[in-house]
């Protein structure tokens, strides 16, 4: 226990490092902002591993009661001033998202973005409430050089994230590995939207 605490505290100091010295506006993800017409003012949202905020500054403009987690005290101290500076309500809070997942049912709209943990795709589902909506984009394999983590651990294989999301149905998925001309295009990353079904109890 005591060597994964102290792997958390270097992950934590080490994404630290790096948002402090990060002075750019965040903003959200190309998939949220493409499809931030789907999102429905007041219900609830959460930016999962938020980093700076990019995507929760984007769900509170849109009407959504948004919650935004990250490991980083640093990114969400930036993201609790830029909420302030631009009268946003964002619930924003140091968390380990591994240890300490959402519950289930709890959000209507869970966002991700270039982050990658394998294990923590059976409590996303859960925590959907009925007719949920799940954005997910991260990196991919198949990509052109020197974009993205080199580590395969963080970067998905052709359609895994459709297996990861097995059961939701499909909005919308973008992926185009290395087909074509790869100086045009998406070619890093999968982008998913995906729909918890209904409750169908009558």
């Amino acid at each position: 226990m005591a060597q994964v605490k102290s792997l958390d505290a270097q992950l934590e100091s080490t994404w630290n490092d790096r948002y402090e010295k990060n002075n750019d506006i965040p903003h959200a993800c190309q998939l949220l902002q493409e499809f931030s017409h789907l999102l429905l003012p007041k219900h609830t949202a959460l930016d999962l591993a938020s980093g700076l905020g990019g995507n929760a500054l984007l769900l509170a403009k849109s009407g959504l009661t948004t919650t935004a987690w990250d490991l980083s005290s640093v990114g969400i101290k930036k993201l609790k001033s830029l909420a302030s500076q631009q009268s946003l309500d964002i619930h924003a809070q140091v968390r380990n998202i591994i240890e300490a997942p959402p519950l289930e049912n709890s959000f209507d709209v869970i966002v991700v973005s270039y982050f990658l943990e394998r294990s923590l795709f059976p409590a996303l589902l859960a925590a959907l409430k009925p007719s949920g909506l799940l954005f997910y984009e991260t990196f991919v394999r198949d990509k052109p050089a020197g974009v993205g983590p080199a580590n395969p651990a963080y970067l998905l294989e052709q359609n895994e994230l459709l297996q990861l999301c097995d059961g939701l149905v499909i909005r919308a998925y973008r992926e185009e590995g290395m087909l074509g001309d790869v100086t045009k295009g998406c070619r890093n990353v999968a982008m998913l939207v995906g729909q918890k079904r209904p409750n169908e109890e009558r």
